[in-house]
Protein backbone atom coordinates (compact mmCIF):
# COMPACT_ATOMS: atom_id res chain seq x y z
CA UNK A 1 0.00 0.00 0.00
CA UNK A 2 1.52 3.55 -0.91
CA UNK A 3 0.41 6.56 1.43
CA UNK A 4 -0.52 9.49 -1.20
CA UNK A 5 -1.72 12.80 0.21
CA UNK A 6 -4.04 15.32 -1.60
CA UNK A 7 -3.69 18.89 -0.96
CA UNK A 8 -6.37 22.14 -1.30
CA UNK A 9 -3.77 24.64 -1.95
CA UNK A 10 -5.15 28.47 -2.42
CA UNK A 11 -2.18 29.66 -4.33
CA UNK A 12 0.50 28.43 -6.88
CA UNK A 13 3.27 29.34 -4.74
CA UNK A 14 1.61 27.64 -1.91
CA UNK A 15 1.48 24.63 -4.12
CA UNK A 16 5.19 24.57 -4.62
CA UNK A 17 5.61 24.81 -1.18
CA UNK A 18 3.48 22.02 0.14
CA UNK A 19 4.46 19.70 -2.61
CA UNK A 20 8.09 19.67 -1.49
CA UNK A 21 6.92 19.32 1.85
CA UNK A 22 5.08 16.51 0.86
CA UNK A 23 8.37 14.79 -0.76
CA UNK A 24 10.24 15.58 1.99
CA UNK A 25 8.12 13.68 4.60
CA UNK A 26 7.89 10.81 1.96
CA UNK A 27 4.48 10.77 0.35
CA UNK A 28 4.20 8.86 -2.70
CA UNK A 29 1.78 10.60 -4.73
CA UNK A 30 0.44 14.02 -4.77
CA UNK A 31 -3.16 14.36 -5.65
CA UNK A 32 -4.63 17.50 -7.07
CA UNK A 33 -8.79 18.16 -7.37
CA UNK A 34 -10.81 20.13 -9.21
CA UNK A 35 -12.60 22.15 -6.88
CA UNK A 36 -11.75 26.44 -6.13
CA UNK A 37 -9.04 25.96 -8.86
CA UNK A 38 -7.54 24.35 -11.49
CA UNK A 39 -5.91 20.95 -11.10
CA UNK A 40 -3.52 21.24 -13.24
CA UNK A 41 -1.74 23.95 -13.06
CA UNK A 42 -0.09 23.38 -9.04
CA UNK A 43 0.89 20.36 -10.78
CA UNK A 44 3.34 22.01 -13.53
CA UNK A 45 4.69 23.63 -10.62
CA UNK A 46 5.12 21.06 -8.36
CA UNK A 47 6.83 18.98 -11.55
CA UNK A 48 9.93 21.24 -11.43
CA UNK A 49 10.39 21.47 -7.81
CA UNK A 50 10.47 17.98 -6.85
CA UNK A 51 12.18 14.77 -7.85
CA UNK A 52 10.35 11.82 -6.57
CA UNK A 53 6.65 11.66 -5.47
CA UNK A 54 4.44 10.67 -8.03
CA UNK A 55 1.96 13.73 -9.50
CA UNK A 56 -1.84 13.27 -10.39
CA UNK A 57 -5.37 14.50 -10.44
CA UNK A 58 -8.12 13.27 -8.48
CA UNK A 59 -9.76 14.51 -10.39
CA UNK A 60 -10.09 17.03 -13.55
CA UNK A 61 -13.23 17.23 -14.69
CA UNK A 62 -13.56 15.36 -18.21
CA UNK A 63 -16.35 16.64 -20.09
CA UNK A 64 -15.67 20.05 -19.16
CA UNK A 65 -12.88 19.63 -21.64
CA UNK A 66 -11.98 18.18 -25.01
CA UNK A 67 -9.44 14.76 -25.17
CA UNK A 68 -7.23 16.63 -27.49
CA UNK A 69 -6.90 19.83 -25.04
CA UNK A 70 -6.60 17.05 -22.02
CA UNK A 71 -4.23 15.11 -24.54
CA UNK A 72 -1.59 18.39 -24.42
CA UNK A 73 -2.45 18.79 -20.73
CA UNK A 74 -1.01 15.41 -19.45
CA UNK A 75 1.80 15.34 -22.20
CA UNK A 76 3.41 18.49 -21.33
CA UNK A 77 3.04 17.18 -17.17
CA UNK A 78 4.41 14.16 -17.92
CA UNK A 79 7.55 15.24 -19.66
CA UNK A 80 8.26 17.85 -17.08
CA UNK A 81 7.60 15.73 -14.49
CA UNK A 82 10.25 12.69 -16.08
CA UNK A 83 7.08 10.18 -15.99
CA UNK A 84 5.86 10.91 -12.91
CA UNK A 85 2.15 12.07 -13.62
CA UNK A 86 -1.01 10.22 -13.42
CA UNK A 87 -4.21 11.37 -15.26
CA UNK A 88 -7.30 11.26 -12.63
CA UNK A 89 -10.87 12.01 -14.69
CA UNK A 90 -14.35 12.08 -13.71
CA UNK A 91 -17.74 13.35 -14.91
CA UNK A 92 -18.96 15.37 -13.02
CA UNK A 93 -22.97 15.52 -12.62
CA UNK A 94 -24.92 16.61 -15.36
CA UNK A 95 -26.25 19.75 -13.39
CA UNK A 96 -22.45 20.90 -12.90
CA UNK A 97 -21.87 19.96 -16.28
CA UNK A 98 -24.57 21.88 -18.11
CA UNK A 99 -24.75 24.96 -15.38
CA UNK A 100 -21.48 25.33 -14.24
CA UNK A 101 -19.41 24.62 -17.38
CA UNK A 102 -21.85 25.11 -20.10
CA UNK A 103 -21.12 21.84 -21.28
CA UNK A 104 -23.34 19.01 -23.08
CA UNK A 105 -23.86 16.20 -21.19
CA UNK A 106 -24.37 12.55 -22.25
CA UNK A 107 -24.34 8.90 -20.55
CA UNK A 108 -21.15 9.47 -18.24
CA UNK A 109 -19.90 5.92 -18.76
CA UNK A 110 -20.10 5.32 -22.17
CA UNK A 111 -18.77 8.97 -22.72
CA UNK A 112 -15.85 8.58 -20.35
CA UNK A 113 -15.17 5.01 -22.20
CA UNK A 114 -14.97 7.36 -25.61
CA UNK A 115 -13.14 10.13 -24.34
CA UNK A 116 -9.96 7.94 -22.88
CA UNK A 117 -9.88 5.79 -26.09
CA UNK A 118 -9.68 8.86 -27.86
CA UNK A 119 -6.93 11.12 -26.06
CA UNK A 120 -4.95 7.70 -26.15
CA UNK A 121 -5.24 7.80 -29.85
CA UNK A 122 -4.06 11.39 -29.88
CA UNK A 123 -1.01 10.55 -27.66
CA UNK A 124 -0.44 7.51 -29.90
CA UNK A 125 -0.31 9.75 -33.65
CA UNK A 126 2.39 12.03 -31.43
CA UNK A 127 4.27 9.30 -30.36
CA UNK A 128 4.31 7.58 -33.24
CA UNK A 129 4.31 10.12 -35.96
CA UNK A 130 0.85 8.57 -37.57
CA UNK A 131 -2.46 9.85 -38.93
CA UNK A 132 -4.94 10.52 -36.34
CA UNK A 133 -7.96 9.67 -36.92
CA UNK A 134 -10.83 8.21 -34.32
CA UNK A 135 -13.96 8.36 -34.73
CA UNK A 136 -16.24 7.73 -31.99
CA UNK A 137 -20.28 8.57 -31.23
CA UNK A 138 -19.36 12.01 -29.05
CA UNK A 139 -15.63 13.29 -30.42
CA UNK A 140 -14.19 12.83 -34.00
CA UNK A 141 -10.63 13.74 -34.15
CA UNK A 142 -9.30 13.69 -37.44
CA UNK A 143 -6.44 16.07 -38.04
CA UNK A 144 -3.19 16.60 -36.72
CA UNK A 145 -0.44 18.36 -38.58
CA UNK A 146 2.86 17.89 -37.32
CA UNK A 147 2.89 21.98 -36.25
CA UNK A 148 0.48 20.74 -33.49
CA UNK A 149 2.28 17.67 -32.51
CA UNK A 150 4.67 18.00 -29.64
CA UNK A 151 6.68 14.73 -31.18
CA UNK A 152 7.42 11.52 -28.83
CA UNK A 153 8.10 11.45 -24.98
CA UNK A 154 10.94 9.31 -23.51
CA UNK A 155 8.24 7.93 -21.39
CA UNK A 156 4.92 8.14 -23.21
CA UNK A 157 2.98 5.18 -20.85
CA UNK A 158 0.62 7.97 -18.79
CA UNK A 159 -1.57 6.24 -16.21
CA UNK A 160 -5.40 6.95 -16.44
CA UNK A 161 -7.22 6.78 -13.38
CA UNK A 162 -11.70 7.70 -13.65
CA UNK A 163 -13.29 8.44 -10.26
CA UNK A 164 -16.53 5.90 -10.01
CA UNK A 165 -19.17 5.65 -7.67
CA UNK A 166 -21.95 3.26 -9.23
CA UNK A 167 -21.11 -0.51 -11.05
CA UNK A 168 -20.80 0.72 -14.56
CA UNK A 169 -17.79 3.28 -14.70
CA UNK A 170 -15.96 0.91 -12.24
CA UNK A 171 -16.13 -1.70 -14.85
CA UNK A 172 -14.61 0.78 -17.35
CA UNK A 173 -11.65 1.36 -14.99
CA UNK A 174 -11.35 -2.64 -14.68
CA UNK A 175 -11.34 -2.25 -18.35
CA UNK A 176 -9.02 0.44 -19.94
CA UNK A 177 -7.45 2.32 -16.88
CA UNK A 178 -4.50 1.71 -14.54
CA UNK A 179 -6.48 3.40 -11.44
CA UNK A 180 -9.52 4.48 -9.51
CA UNK A 181 -10.41 7.37 -7.53
CA UNK A 182 -12.87 5.90 -5.04
CA UNK A 183 -15.23 8.69 -3.65
CA UNK A 184 -13.93 9.86 -0.40
CA UNK A 185 -17.51 9.54 0.81
CA UNK A 186 -17.56 6.05 1.64
CA UNK A 187 -16.97 2.85 3.66
CA UNK A 188 -14.63 -0.46 3.48
CA UNK A 189 -17.96 -2.40 3.69
CA UNK A 190 -18.89 -0.48 -0.29
CA UNK A 191 -14.83 -1.30 -1.13
CA UNK A 192 -15.04 -5.15 -0.31
CA UNK A 193 -18.75 -5.15 -2.02
CA UNK A 194 -19.48 -2.78 -4.55
CA UNK A 195 -15.96 -1.57 -5.57
CA UNK A 196 -13.78 -4.67 -5.89
CA UNK A 197 -16.44 -6.89 -7.75
CA UNK A 198 -17.79 -4.81 -10.86
CA UNK A 199 -13.76 -3.83 -10.78
CA UNK A 200 -13.24 -7.59 -11.24
CA UNK A 201 -15.96 -7.62 -13.71
CA UNK A 202 -14.30 -5.03 -16.38
CA UNK A 203 -10.72 -6.93 -15.64
CA UNK A 204 -12.81 -9.87 -16.54
CA UNK A 205 -14.19 -8.38 -19.61
CA UNK A 206 -10.39 -7.26 -20.83
CA UNK A 207 -8.49 -10.41 -20.07
CA UNK A 208 -6.61 -8.16 -17.19
CA UNK A 209 -5.46 -8.98 -13.78
CA UNK A 210 -6.43 -7.83 -10.68
CA UNK A 211 -2.88 -5.96 -10.72
CA UNK A 212 -3.48 -4.09 -13.51
CA UNK A 213 -5.94 -1.30 -11.89
CA UNK A 214 -4.42 0.29 -8.58
CA UNK A 215 -7.34 1.76 -5.82
CA UNK A 216 -6.57 4.89 -5.05
CA UNK A 217 -8.91 5.70 -1.82
CA UNK A 218 -8.87 9.25 -0.35
CA UNK A 219 -10.32 9.57 2.94
CA UNK A 220 -11.58 12.58 4.97
CA UNK A 221 -8.82 13.77 8.17
CA UNK A 222 -9.75 15.73 10.70
CA UNK A 223 -6.55 17.00 12.30
CA UNK A 224 -5.20 19.99 14.42
CA UNK A 225 -3.09 21.16 17.16
CA UNK A 226 -5.55 21.83 19.54
CA UNK A 227 -9.78 20.93 20.17
CA UNK A 228 -10.63 24.11 18.37
CA UNK A 229 -8.43 23.25 15.56
CA UNK A 230 -9.98 19.98 15.48
CA UNK A 231 -13.55 21.08 16.18
CA UNK A 232 -13.17 23.90 12.95
CA UNK A 233 -11.78 21.37 11.00
CA UNK A 234 -14.32 18.42 11.91
CA UNK A 235 -16.94 20.88 10.94
CA UNK A 236 -15.88 21.74 7.88
CA UNK A 237 -15.86 18.08 6.78
CA UNK A 238 -19.20 18.11 8.19
CA UNK A 239 -20.17 20.64 5.38
CA UNK A 240 -18.55 18.62 2.84
CA UNK A 241 -19.77 15.28 3.82
CA UNK A 242 -23.54 16.77 3.98
CA UNK A 243 -23.08 17.60 0.02
CA UNK A 244 -23.52 13.80 -0.31
CA UNK A 245 -27.06 12.91 0.94
CA UNK A 246 -27.41 10.21 -1.55
CA UNK A 247 -24.20 8.49 -0.34
CA UNK A 248 -24.91 8.93 2.93
CA UNK A 249 -28.26 6.96 2.20
CA UNK A 250 -25.96 4.32 0.27
CA UNK A 251 -23.52 3.50 3.35
CA UNK A 252 -26.48 3.74 5.94
CA UNK A 253 -25.70 6.99 7.49
CA UNK A 254 -28.97 8.97 6.98
CA UNK A 255 -29.39 9.74 10.75
CA UNK A 256 -26.17 11.93 10.17
CA UNK A 257 -28.58 14.95 8.18
CA UNK A 258 -27.35 18.64 8.43
CA UNK A 259 -29.07 20.29 11.60
CA UNK A 260 -32.07 21.94 10.10
CA UNK A 261 -31.85 24.70 13.04
CA UNK A 262 -28.84 26.15 11.90
CA UNK A 263 -28.44 28.37 9.19
CA UNK A 264 -26.99 27.07 5.88
CA UNK A 265 -24.11 29.47 5.25
CA UNK A 266 -23.23 29.94 8.97
CA UNK A 267 -22.22 26.14 10.02
CA UNK A 268 -24.93 24.32 9.72
CA UNK A 269 -23.45 21.37 8.31
CA UNK A 270 -20.93 21.57 11.05
CA UNK A 271 -23.83 18.66 12.79
CA UNK A 272 -21.82 15.47 10.83
CA UNK A 273 -17.99 16.71 11.34
CA UNK A 274 -18.96 17.31 15.02
CA UNK A 275 -20.73 13.57 14.82
CA UNK A 276 -17.52 12.15 13.23
CA UNK A 277 -15.25 13.71 15.50
CA UNK A 278 -17.09 12.62 18.69
CA UNK A 279 -17.32 9.05 16.80
CA UNK A 280 -13.70 8.52 16.15
CA UNK A 281 -12.49 9.93 19.35
CA UNK A 282 -14.78 6.90 21.23
CA UNK A 283 -13.61 4.30 18.90
CA UNK A 284 -9.66 5.79 19.18
CA UNK A 285 -10.26 5.09 22.86
CA UNK A 286 -12.11 2.21 23.03
CA UNK A 287 -9.16 0.72 21.10
CA UNK A 288 -6.42 2.01 23.03
CA UNK A 289 -8.16 0.52 26.07
CA UNK A 290 -8.80 -2.90 24.94
CA UNK A 291 -12.29 -2.59 24.84
CA UNK A 292 -14.24 -3.63 21.98
CA UNK A 293 -15.45 -0.43 20.35
CA UNK A 294 -18.83 0.36 19.46
CA UNK A 295 -20.00 0.12 15.36
CA UNK A 296 -18.82 3.46 14.33
CA UNK A 297 -20.66 4.35 11.23
CA UNK A 298 -17.82 6.62 9.76
CA UNK A 299 -15.29 4.33 9.95
CA UNK A 300 -13.07 3.77 6.80
CA UNK A 301 -14.17 7.49 5.38
CA UNK A 302 -13.52 10.01 8.38
CA UNK A 303 -10.33 9.47 10.91
CA UNK A 304 -9.33 11.55 13.30
CA UNK A 305 -5.06 11.84 12.75
CA UNK A 306 -3.69 9.79 15.58
CA UNK A 307 -1.64 6.93 16.02
CA UNK A 308 -4.69 4.60 16.72
CA UNK A 309 -6.97 5.61 14.35
CA UNK A 310 -4.44 5.69 11.64
CA UNK A 311 -3.32 2.29 12.40
CA UNK A 312 -6.92 1.26 12.17
CA UNK A 313 -8.10 3.04 9.00
CA UNK A 314 -4.79 1.91 6.88
CA UNK A 315 -5.14 -1.32 8.39
CA UNK A 316 -9.04 -1.46 7.33
CA UNK A 317 -8.26 -0.40 3.77
CA UNK A 318 -5.23 -2.78 3.15
CA UNK A 319 -8.07 -5.34 3.86
CA UNK A 320 -10.48 -4.07 0.84
CA UNK A 321 -7.38 -4.21 -1.19
CA UNK A 322 -6.67 -0.04 -1.41
CA UNK A 323 -3.57 0.53 -3.44
CA UNK A 324 -3.21 4.13 -2.13
CA UNK A 325 -4.60 6.00 0.60
CA UNK A 326 -4.37 9.85 0.34
CA UNK A 327 -5.87 11.79 3.04
CA UNK A 328 -7.88 14.91 2.44
CA UNK A 329 -7.56 17.75 4.99
CA UNK A 330 -6.61 21.71 4.75
CA UNK A 331 -4.01 20.84 7.51
CA UNK A 332 -1.99 17.54 5.86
Amino acid sequence: MKLDVAIMSQSLREAETLAQAAEAVGFDTLWTSETQHDPFLPLGVAALRTQRIGLGTAIAVAFARNPTSVAHLAWDLQAASEGRFRLGLGTQVQAHIERRFGMPWGPPAARLREFILALRAVWDAWQTGGRLNFRGEYYKLTLMAPFFNPGPLAQPLIPVYIAAVKAHMCELAGELCQGLHVHPFHTTRYLREQIVPHVQTGLDKAGRRRGDVALSSSVFVITGQSAAEIAHAGAQSGRVLCIYPHLQQSHGLTRLERDPRAPEQSGGTATLGRHACANQRRHAGAVRSGRSPRRNPLSGQTALCGPAGARDLLSALRSCAASHVAPVGRGV
